[in-house]
């Protein structure tokens, strides 16, 4: 079920959020100073391609650094980045067989407010740790 959840979504909107977050880590991996936001943005496309099946856990090595960056992060991008998925998701939500995706939608969002300190894995492999 998780593969026709993800090619769906892939189809529909995952090609459009993570060109959108791919975009945005080209041009903060350009920008020498702004590399950490760069790869939390690759790590957000990806995620946003396939979201189906994995999740988003804390790093067991983050620290400091990664919460002074989520907070200039979450002023800066991650609140109208969450604002965007939560208008998408509840859109999504409007239907029944939309609920799914709008679930997506809300976790990647979520995912977004703070993105800097975080992995993001498989849900089997969360149940096996």
């Amino acid at each position: 079920m998780r593969l026709v959840l993800n090619i769906l979504w892939l189809v529909l909107v995952g090609w459009a959020s993570a060109l959108s977050f791919a975009i945005a880590a080209l041009v903060m991996t350009i920008l020498v100073v702004t590399i950490p936001f760069g790869i939390a943005s690759w790590r957000l496309a990806v995620y946003s391609l396939w979201p189906f099946g994995r999740t988003v856990v804390p790093s067991p090595t983050a620290g400091t650094a990664s919460t002074l960056g989520n907070v200039l992060w979450f002023v800066l991008a991650g609140v109208w980045i969450f604002l965007s998925h939560m208008g998408a998701a509840i859109a999504f939500c409007v239907t029944i067989i939309g609920i799914p995706f709008g679930v997506a939608a809300f976790k990647i969002g979520l995912a977004a407010l703070a993105p800097l300190g975080k992995q993001i894995v498989d849900t089997d492999r969360l149940v096996a740790l």
